[in-house]
């Protein structure tokens, strides 16, 4: 599973234009005019879907269709038909209030490398699928990444139960999208018919802008580990409480947050967060009784980050001790490091060189589609990247010049795969 310096160079269309103009395009699908607002099977991911399939189709794609749990497919065959493919892809969900580039740019890369496979009339010695999933971002219901979970066969059928804040259930959403419920299980793809999985994605970070490169090998997908964390102490009159005698759950609890950040700063390539911070009573007069807050610790490494939640917790227990408060901590998810494959790593980097872009390898420390597929076959990612590393927010951007760079990158790639004898 090899990659070499591929012989066809850059087509005379720009990558880089159409790529830009087809996510301009898929802008305009929203729910909340003004904004990109585009959560899994809303009406607005419909019309996204439609959308994609019609640009598959525009590109050369020998078979498209929506799947039951509404990822996009688009198939374009070997040199000859029935071959194993290599899927390429990402979501076309997101946040509230997001971005334009998060997933679609992966999503509309994977097409561009079709495009022009079928503009040059090639055909490889393998298939290659673009994907564009629906359910990676988690926000409308208590499910993630369940279209991608779905073809590697491990999507949960408790999901459907899961219901959005407005009370509706996925199972519902799915049918009032157009989706079949009962035709998940056989979204499973054999391990045969796929040789891998590439996704190409914005950084969502400042480190490629950082060392003013357009692209990078993501070297793994960080494993993540979460917490809920209570502190109670014992709200009491803020002018009558002598200082030495208050037990404030708020003095508490940000001493432990701003233990977090240490810890998490301690090592390279970890990162540990308090992203929440819900303070009981809240009254200006009265001393903090009770704190909930959360805690987000990652790495690439799952031992290190193991041992960086225990020694959290092990600190957070002591100044709890120290200042007389009760701490409890809820772990709610853990999800280990998926690690890309050494080979497609390999082939990426081939491929960058190629296009005489210095090699950066890099983790990514959120999670992508490229996990769930992982349990398939073996994945890799590139990163492209993105202004100020701003994600999940209006202010997202990205160059054509990068876009450029990176669709090229990646049909390199592709044109030098070579699938396991």
């Amino acid at each position: 599973m090899t990659s070499t310096v591929p012989s066809i160079r850059l087509a005379p269309a720009s990558f880089g234009a159409v790529a830009m103009q087809r996510l301009e395009d898929l802008r305009a699908f929203t729910d909340v005019p003004g904004q990109i607002h585009r959560l899994y099977l809303s009406p607005s991911h419909r019309a996204a879907a439609d959308a994609v399939a019609a640009m598959m189709r525009q590109a050369g794609c020998d078979v498209v269709g929506i799947d039951a749990l509404g990822t996009v497919t688009g198939r374009y065959e070997g040199d000859r038909p029935g071959l194993p493919a290599l899927l390429i892809g990402s979501h076309i969900d997101t946040v509230k209030d997001a971005g334009a580039y998060d997933g679609t740019f992966g999503v509309v890369a994977a097409i561009a490398v079709i495009e022009e496979l079928s503009r040059a009339g090639q055909r490889l010695p393998f298939a290659v699928e673009a994907l564009a999933f629906g359910d990676e971002e988690n926000v409308r219901f208590p499910s993630n990444l369940s279209s991608s979970r779905a073809l590697a066969g491990r999507f949960d059928v408790a999901t459907l139960d899961g219901q959005d804040e407005d009370g509706v259930s996925l199972r519902r959403a799915l049918v009032d999208f157009g989706g079949d419920p009962d035709g998940i299980a056989g979204l499973a793809r054999a391990r045969d018919s796929v040789l891998a999985y590439v996704e190409l994605h914005i950084e969502q970070g400042p480190v490629l802008e950082a060392r003013d490169l357009p692209v990078g090998v993501v070297t793994a997908i960080n494993g993540a580990s979460r917490r809920r964390l209570t502190v109670a102490g014992e709200a009491g009159h803020a002018g009558t409480v002598p200082m030495a005698l208050r037990r404030d759950a708020l003095a508490a609890a940000a001493e432990m947050a701003v233990a977090v950040e240490r810890l998490g700063a301690a090592q390279a390539d970890t990162v540990a967060t308090v992203g929440r911070f819900v303070v009981e009573p809240g009254a200006v007069n009265v001393i903090p009784g009770r704190v909930l807050f959360t805690l987000d610790a990652r790495s690439p490494d799952d031992g290190v980050r193991t041992r960086l939640v225990e020694a959290i917790e092990q600190e957070c227990r002591a100044i709890a001790a120290r200042r007389r408060v009760e701490l409890t901590v809820e772990p709610f998810y853990d999800a280990p490091a998926s690690p890309c494959d050494p080979e497609i790593r390999a082939g990426l980097a081939a491929a960058v060189r190629g296009r005489q872009i210095p090699v950066l390898e890099l983790p990514s420390g959120a999670g992508h589609d490229a996990m769930a597929m992982a349990a398939l076959c073996p994945t890799g990612m590139l990163f492209v990247r993105c202004k100020g590393g701003i994600s999940h927010n209006p202010a997202e951007s990205m160059t054509q010049a990068d876009a450029e760079a990176a669709i090229a990158v990646l049909v390199d790639f592709v044109r030098g795969f070579r699938p396991p004898a």
